[in-house]
């Protein structure tokens, strides 16, 4: 719902401040509730008669002795703004709840077609774990934030209408292996479009092509029987396994919108729902193609910097230099900075090769294959330094692994998540399992369905999208998935840490090394541990990016 104007000559009926207590005085109108930065205003300072001068006397003199002041905001009429969230997955049901926490004056929604997954989040166990997520949640479930299969009857109640769908990359047609498919994200549109009565705001949440608001814009201008529906991108920048603590103190929140006047309106009302606790100066707007593509090229630089990283690694490993010297020596440069600068078996998650696909996709379009080449190899270096991890493993272990066991440590794409959608253990595992070795793994977040399902599904393959790659129905027999890492490890040739688990840092190694043949490897794709440490042991030790030992250097591994 966009704002109205304020008139505090008929609404002053509650002013709280949070911490102390409560200022009332009730006129019989609705409430209005102002943001604390509009009450140190000369221009609002005007407008407010006497009982309300002394309650702006009283906020603005004694905040220093409240603490933290709020107060919120609400439409005129004393109608709750309403917020309705399309997808309750990995985005949309953290972000929703946050923002449910920090705004109780408004009611989320967040809706899903999944009967199982909402139910996830109506119970004890939520459908995803992330550090601090269920905390939230509790606090606000059943208060103002609920989770509904009723998709159309929240969603057409809704005044914004956020939508967080899964847009993976194309598998068949135009654009196959690289372009992003749009299905479910025109499904939802068109579903906004037939279910609506009122105007809405309509907030593209989930990462989509340059230009998708436009075409978004069409299809609910064509379906919109006389509503009015604004368009405003605001792709979210979370990392998992921190995306609480990024929520509640973000870098940055991008707000795209068209550049109208019920455009610009539409951006001051999704900024003012932030404002509930993102500074000012960190809520920026731009126009909608700008924040489109913004949030591609930033994911495409995070993964550039693991790409440019893997790729000094493999130097490192020729010369006998140290990769963790010579990132830290590069991120002391300012211009550059220490974050994503560490070596490891290569990326993973849901958005970095999906973007970057979609990114050399846009460029192929616009004719720019010279810039779309430039990104395509951002890639190709993250499938290299997977192929060369699991080369060096067998190459180390007599050049075959045929029926002896690995224990692979961490299955996640990376740690305090259960995501492992593109891990790179999957790619490792598939490929130790294709010179037959048997794999017993350990991961304390990723289900044994899940591992399985990974490990069976077809394996896609971007640069050749007319292959598919099915694994032998064998697979399975190949692999045992336990709930301990010494079960894991127990006579085992061989262990490979594919997720930095915290826990994995304080393993009793020498309990491993009793109780696994003989010589026994650590392949370490995380670099978390010291090998030092674990030569004295006896183990023969390869990490990435590190100085080779003698057994290394005589088995060399051919990527």
């Amino acid at each position: 719902m966009l704002e109205e104007p304020l008139d505090l000559h008929s609404n002053v009926r509650a002013v709280r401040a949070k911490n102390l207590g409560t200022i009332r005085e009730a006129h019989g109108t609705p409430s209005c509730q102002l943001d604390s930065d509009d009450l140190g205003s000369q221009r609002l300072y005007k407008q407010v008669p006497a009982f309300s001068a002394f309650v702006y006397f009283y906020l603005t003199h004694f905040t220093s002795q409240i603490g933290f002041l709020e107060i919120k905001r609400c439409n005129l009429r004393g109608k709750m703004v309403k917020i309705c969230c399309i997808g309750a997955g990995y985005v949309g049901g953290p972000t929703m709840a946050v923002i449910a926490l920090k705004c109780p004056n408004i009611e989320v929604v967040v809706v899903d077609i999944s009967v199982p997954r909402i139910d996830a989040w109506n119970s004890d166990q939520l459908p995803i774990y992330e550090p601090g997520l269920d905390d939230v949640v509790k606090q606000c479930r059943g208060k103002n934030l609920f989770f509904s299969t009723n998709v159309e009857k929240h969603v057409a109640e809704a005044d914004i209408v956020f939508v967080s769908v899964n847009t993976p990359t194309k598998t068949r047609g135009l654009g196959a292996g690289k372009a992003a498919d749009l299905t479910y994200w025109e499904s939802a549109a068109r579903m906004i479009a037939d279910v609506s009565k009122s105007d809405k705001i309509v907030v593209e949440k989930s990462t989509v092509p340059v230009k998708t608001a436009e075409a978004i814009e069409k299809i609910l201008t064509h379906n919109s029987k006389g509503i009015n529906f604004q368009i405003l991108s605001n792709p979210e920048f979370l990392a998992e396994g921190t995306a609480i603590k990024d929520l509640f103190n973000p870098d940055r929140v991008l707000i795209g919108g068209r550049e109208t006047p019920d455009g610009l309106k539409a951006v001051k009302a999704l900024k003012d729902v932030y404002a509930h606790w993102v500074p000012e100066d960190r809520i920026l707007t731009t126009n909608l193609w700008s924040a489109e593509l913004s949030k591609l090229a930033a994911n495409a630089f995070l993964a550039q910097r693991i790409s440019s990283v893997n790729a000094m690694s493999a130097l490192c490993e020729a010369t006998g230099a140290d990769v963790s010297q010579v990132s830290y020596a590069v991120g002391t440069d300012t211009r550059i900075g220490p974050k994503f600068l560490n070596s490891s078996v290569g990326f993973g998650g849901s958005c970095f090769q999906k973007d970057i696909l979609n990114l050399v996709y846009i460029c192929e379009c616009n004719g720019l294959p010279e810039v779309a080449e430039y990104w395509k190899q951002v890639i190709k270096i993250n499938d290299y330094q997977k192929n060369r991890f699991v080369n060096r493993v067998v190459a180390s272990m007599f050049n075959t692994v045929a029926n002896k066991k690995v224990a692979i440590l961490g299955f996640a794409f990376k740690k305090d998540t259960g995501d492992t959608r593109e891990t790179p253990a999957i790619d490792v595992c598939k490929g130790l399992l294709g010179d037959k070795a048997r794999l017993s793994i350990y991961d304390p977040q990723v289900t044994e369905d899940q591992i399985q399902r990974d490990l069976t599904m077809k394996k896609f393959d971007w640069d050749h999208p007319l292959h598919l790659q099915p694994m032998s129905p064998t697979t399975v027999k190949q692999v045992s998935i336990v709930w301990d890492a010494y079960e894991a490890t127990k006579d085992a040739h061989a262990v490979c840490i594919l997720t930095e688990w915290d826990e994995f840092k304080t393993l009793d190694f020498q309990k491993m090394y009793d109780n696994m043949q003989k010589p026994a490897f650590v392949f370490d794709g995380r670099n978390i541990i010291n090998p030092a440490k674990l030569r004295e042991i006896g183990f023969i030790v390869y990490s990435i990016g590190k100085p080779l030992d003698a057994w290394l250097k005589d088995m060399p591994a051919v990527a």
